[in-house]
């Protein structure tokens, strides 16, 4: 019998999968329906619809990671985690159903602007008037990187994709204001990382 290829895996998603859902227990709470963009390796989806149950959950991402993705969410995923589609901000094509909330995690810093640009454009043709967009990763605050760890994480995406990077806080949160959002929470996270949520007004 031929053998079945190992699951994509992330030793950050393992670990910060528990603290983030503490989060979105909260961010999520009267939600029902949630997109998230650039879902990787599932190892978040999965763990989060298994807890948060209440949730129908909409995972995306480029086509270049769906296969590893289709194949966690078969093999683990919960009723409430929906079959994977194909989704690029760049290039965002029709999404089947409505959502009341986006989720994004470790996406913005591997963007380029432009892309970062559209992830807000799309949030704001998504969610109507009280929906929630929550965003994880590393961000600089007044130009200033959190932890020189961060400082060191920003050279070497840079090197690797000059277009990437850590982003300002008052850069993306400008974005999200010129879409209708405001600025509802950031939390502070392990592993120099924060957990921030906006709601789309009424």
């Amino acid at each position: 019998m031929e053998s079945m290829l190992p699951l994509p895996f992330s030793e950050a998603c393992e670990r910060n999968k528990g603290p983030i859902l503490e989060v979105l227990r909260t961010a999520f709470a009267s939600c029902r329906a949630v997109l998230e963009i650039g879902a990787g390796t599932g190892q978040h989806a999965v763990h989060f619809t298994s807890h948060l149950t209440h949730l129908a959950w909409q995972p995306t991402d480029r086509t270049e990671y769906l296969s590893g993705l289709t194949a966690r969410i078969a093999a683990e995923g919960p009723g409430n985690l929906r079959a994977p589609v194909e989704f690029d901000v760049a290039r965002p094509a029709p999404l089947p159903g409505n959502f009341d909330a986006i989720f994004s995690a470790n996406t913005l810093h591997i963007m380029s602007w432009p892309e970062v640009e559209a992830f807000f454009a799309v949030a704001g043709r998504v969610l109507g008037p009280g929906g929630t967009l929550a965003v994880y990763g590393p961000f600089r605050y007044r130009g200033r990187f959190t932890t020189e760890s961060n400082a060191h994480f920003d050279r070497a995406l840079r090197e690797r994709d000059p277009a990437s990077g850590i982003r300002d806080f008052e850069a993306v949160d400008a974005l999200a204001v010129a879409q209708g959002f405001v600025l509802a929470a950031d939390h502070s996270m392990p592993a120099n990382n924060q957990l921030i949520a906006w709601v789309q007004k009424p």
